[in-house]
């Protein structure tokens, strides 16, 4: 890891750990370089005017009020950003591609030289399988979940039987080849994941729901992790 990035993870993880203390050995650690590293970082950010209170030994602390500049990342960041926006035009719908070129363009402008490049030649990569199916309906599921609006859907399970069900739209997920729709089903009074190529019809409802214990992607979540009662 170079030191710029080093420092900016510093501030982060004091910024983090406020208004706890946290110890030179802990962080030597956590970015796996010596205490007496940590210490010479230390020096050199107050010595930067960084607002760090503390002492070898007891610990550091960030005051209050202090932060880094905007869109500082360090180039593991960068690299995250780069795969996210590549796998978002590779698999998802046209507005979320388009969404996602114009985010990492604004991003791109208000980096230095040396990380702009960075996030440009990014070495990885996302790409659509043939067997992909890039979902239709994706802009107003996407938009049905935000606004909590129920979905009537007509879906072909993989038996092959047709059913038409009103349900609770709770996450969209990828699944390399398939997106499956994660909803509260009304008919099975249960949750359920519905593969979005196998959806035949889909209506966006004017009736809109609340979070009700029982039915949230959290209690789902916990209850069903690896989406196992899909149909």
């Amino acid at each position: 890891m170079r030191r710029a990035e080093r420092l900016i993870r510093i501030v982060q993880a004091l910024r983090e750990a406020a208004p706890g203390a946290v110890t030179a050995q802990e962080m030597g650690e956590k970015f796996e370089v010596s205490e007496r590293t940590i210490y010479r970082d230390i020096a050199h950010l107050i010595g930067s005017g960084a607002p760090i209170d503390g002492e070898a030994g007891v610990g550091y602390v960030l005051r209050p009020g202090f932060d880094l500049p905007p869109m500082t990342f360090s180039f593991e960041q960068l690299d995250a950003l780069a795969l996210g926006a590549r796998f978002v035009r590779a698999t998802g719908d046209k507005d979320l591609a388009s969404a996602a070129a114009e985010a990492l363009s604004k991003i791109e402008h208000a980096l230095p030289d040396t990380h702009r490049q960075r996030l440009r030649s990014a070495p990885l990569f996302a790409t659509m399988l043939d067997e992909t199916v890039r979902p239709e309906a994706f802009a107003p599921v996407r938009n049905a979940i935000a606004d909590r609006r129920k979905l009537r859907i007509r879906y072909t399970a993989l038996s092959d039987d047709n059913t038409t069900r009103i349900v609770r739209p709770l996450a969209l997920t990828c699944f390399g080849r398939v997106w499956l729709l994660s909803a509260w089903c009304e008919m099975r009074n249960d949750f359920r994941h519905f593969r979005a190529d196998r959806i035949e019809r889909l209506t966006v409802l004017a009736e809109s729901f609340e979070d009700e214990s029982g039915k949230t992607f959290a209690d789902m979540k916990a209850r069903d992790p690896y989406g196992e009662s899909s149909v």
